[in-house]
């Protein structure tokens, strides 16, 4: 089971990864699949704050389990291995998508 440590945690907030982090997430996001199947779903259900706040968590969510995989998965593999997993994990979906099969 995993039991995050104290310096997990913590409030230690470092502006310039927190910047390019929200960078990075923004910008890959933008246009998205995701991002068109809610604006399609607003559309359709005229229910907006239902919506952004059901995305959201979804969004928070697999934002946390992605963050918790890294943290544990960084005390047990090297970064380098870490890397190329998550690497590996874009090709697969990649692939996927290109033919049709998520």
């Amino acid at each position: 089971m995993f039991l995050p440590s104290q310096k997990f945690l913590a409030v230690d907030v470092d502006l310039k990864i927190f910047a390019s982090t929200f960078l990075l997430v923004f910008l890959a996001e933008l246009g998205d699949k995701t991002q068109l199947s809610i604006i399609a779903l607003s559309a359709k259900e005229k229910t907006p704050l239902t919506i952004f706040l059901s995305a959201t968590l979804a969004l928070v969510t697999a934002t946390l389990i992605a963050v918790i995989v890294g943290t544990v998965g960084a005390k047990y593999l090297p970064i380098n291995i870490v890397e190329k997993i998550a690497a590996l994990a874009f090709i697969v979906i990649g692939v996927l998508i290109f033919f049709n099969r998520i």
